[in-house]
Order: C-alpha cells, then sequence, then structure tokens
C-alpha cells in the first residue's frame, strides 16, 4: 500500500522537524502537512524541503470539520501524525477557550474524519496523536512519569491534551480506530518559538535584555532535542504497538535556573563576552498560577521496545540549538516581530 501520511501542525517547531524527517527519509511517502499558520506556524521552517515532489501543504484549521474532512476525501491518508495544538501554558491561562477549540474540538474532527475515510478497512491504516508528559501532573522530588501514571492536569493547557488523548484512546475502544500515542517532554532545538524559555533566553541574551525566570528558577523539567523526538515518532508511528502509548523523554533533568545558567555560559562563549556577562541578566519574576514543580518521563519503554535513544547529550544539543539561533538570526528577528511583542510585554512586563 502507497503510504500517505498527513501531518497535523506541520509548520510548527515538532510538526516541521518531523515534516522534514518523513520527506527526506520516505521518499515514496506522500507527506501531506496540514497548518493553520497561526502564530507559530511559520512556512520558512519548511523552506528547505518544500519543492519535493513528495511534500504537500494544505492551509486548513483542524477546528473546521468540513474543511478536515475534504482533506481527508482528497489525499486519502493512509496514517495519521497529529501534532496540531495550542501548546504554550501562559496562553492557556490567558485564554482557555482557545485551548479547548484546538486541541479537544480539533483532535475530535480529524478523528471523526479518519474514522469516515477508513471506514471501509482500518486494516493498514494508523493514527499517532502526540502528546505530552504534562497531562500526569506533578512530581515531588523523587519518581518519574510512567506510560501507567494516572492523570492529573493542574493547567488549562494540559487538561485540554489531556481530553484529547482521552478521546484518541475512546475512539481506539470504542471503533476500533487503529491509534498509539506518545507523552513528550520538554522540547527544544531549531525553530522553537521564542515564547519558550531557551530561544527566549537565546533571543533577550543576543539582545542584551532581561532573561525571565518564574519564581525561584528551581522548576525542573527534563529536556528532549527535538530531532531526537522526530526519530522517535517516526518509530512508534511505524512499530508502535496498536492502541499503546509511549513516553518520549530526553533521560536528564535540569532545574531551569541551572539551565538558563549553562545557557548564558555557552553563549558568553559564542559571543566572545566575558564570562558571567549574560548570567547578570537573569532577572526573576512572580510565578504564574498553578505551576508544577517537576516533570521527569521514565523513557525505558520506548528504549526497550522500540531501540530509541537520545543521539545527544542536552550540552550538546543546547550547543547545536545555540548555533542554528546565532545562524538564522532574520528568521528569530521576523518571529518576534508584531503581535510576539505585544505577548512579551503584557506576559512578562
Amino acid at each position: 500500500m502507497k503510504q500517505i501520511i498527513l501531518i497535523t501542525g506541520g509548520a510548527g517547531f515538532i510538526g516541521s522537524h518531523v515534516v522534514r524527517e518523513f520527506v527526506t527519509k520516505y521518499p515514496e511517502y506522500t507527506i501531506v502537512n496540514l497548518d493553520a499558520l497561526t502564530y507559530a506556524g511559520n512556512l520558512e521552517n519548511l523552506k528547505d524541503i518544500d519543492q519535493l515532489p513528495n511534500y504537500i501543504f494544505e492551509k486548513v484549521d483542524i477546528c473546521d470539520a468540513s474543511a478536515v474532512l475534504e482533506v481527508f476525501r482528497k489525499h486519502q491518508p493512509t496514517g495519521v501524525i497529529h501534532l496540531a495544538a495550542e501548546s504554550h501554558v501562559d496562553r492557556s491561562i490567558a485564554d482557555p477557550s482557545a485551548f479547548v477549540m484546538t486541541n479537544v474540538i480539533g483532535t475530535v474532527n480529524l478523528l471523526n474524519a479518519a474514522r469516515e475515510i477508513w471506514k471501509d478497512t482500518f486494516e493498514g491504516k494508523r493514527f499517532h496523536h502526540v502528546s505530552t508528559d504534562e497531562v500526569f501532573g506533578a512530581l515531588s522530588s523523587e519518581g518519574f512519569f510512567t506510560e501507567e501514571t494516572s492523570y492529573d492536569p493542574h493547567s488549562p493547557y494540559s487538561a485540554s491534551k489531556a481530553a484529547s488523548d482521552h478521546f484518541v484512546r475512546a475512539y481506539h475502544d470504542t471503533y476500533g480506530l487503529p491509534i498509539v500515542l506518545t507523552n513528550c517532554s520538554n522540547n527544544y532545538g531549531p525553530n522553537h518559538f521564542p515564547e519558550k524559555l531557551i530561544p527566549l533566553c537565546i533571543h533577550n541574551i543576543i539582545n542584551n535584555k532581561p532573561l525571565p525566570i518564574y519564581g525561584d528558577g528551581k522548576y525542573t523539567r527534563d529536556w528532549l532535542f527535538v530531532i531526537d523526538h522526530a526519530k522517535a515518532i517516526d518509530l512508534v508511528f511505524h512499530q508502535g504497538k496498536n492502541g499503546d502509548s509511549y513516553n518520549v523523554g530526553g533521560f536528564n533533568e535540569w532545574q531551569n535556573i541551572d539551565l538558563v545558567k549553562e545557557l548564558c555560559k555557552q553563549m558568553d562563549a559564542k559571543l566572545g563576552r566575558e564570562v558571567g556577562t549574560s548570567a547578570q541578566l537573569i532577572t526573576f519574576v512572580k510565578d504564574r498560577p498553578g505551576h508544577d514543580l517537576r516533570y521527569a518521563i521514565d523513557a525505558n519503554k520506548v528504549n526497550k521496545e522500540l531501540g530509541w535513544y537520545p543521539s545527544v547529550t542536552f550540552e550538546q544539543g543546547l550547543a547545536k540549538t545555540i548555533d542554528w539561533f546565532m545562524d538564522n538570526q532574520e528568521w528569530l528577528n521576523n518571529v518576534t516581530s508584531g503581535d510576539y511583542q505585544k505577548y512579551y510585554d503584557t506576559q512578562y512586563k
């Protein structure tokens, strides 16, 4: 069967790396990128592959059920990799409804379209839903999230993603839809939209602006290099067990303050600044509501069953990330103008 893979949110941060992985690794596949091109969706992320013959772009909002169904009818995808989502906790606190619409209703629209187009047979089909470790809630100083951890979301964002996970599983259990899920830890890497910690700090260090750190900076996250995440998605999509879920993490944890200090050290070296210069920009700001203390992923299942493991240490991945942003400052300047600046001023000032 010829593989036609529909990737939603393919112009976004993680999605663009997944699209690139599939377009370049599987030239015999047709890859359809469906994206609404909201503030975080950027076709510049794919300019290196957008002329390849096995790549197609469709500008569609997954909240538009009829438009989604039309794309399914037009391209007859054999597989879906669903990444389109509102994904920033701070924005979800400001506007929860947008997260319900995209992350819950949008996911249901895709599930309904898949059921309709695949109604003759589910054989050879797969719906891969990409989710987050934030659906599991928060950890204390010990323990890890596993695939069996109970859901306990604490923000509108994580609640909306938890709901979408439940709908995907429900469509498998109720209708037999062939599905897999992945729940990932914090991603970082090239093309990361600078509302998130690492690209925000890189941008601010370049421009000698304050580095806003929530609370005391001791919030702990597991960090996953986005290119490694794309490779994990490839493995789970092709080899994961039907109806199963897989946690994908970087096998490392960093407190925010330690991460930013490491970033400052590397940035000082790359910018030719005296050691400690960038760290002077660190500014502690008022904590956000419901801030989870610690996330930590146990990724042993995907490692043991599918052989996936991160290819870089965090320090190596961070160096690659900094190099990319330093080499692509025009991209960074383009995405930090206009509406982004208004958001930044509201959030951190």
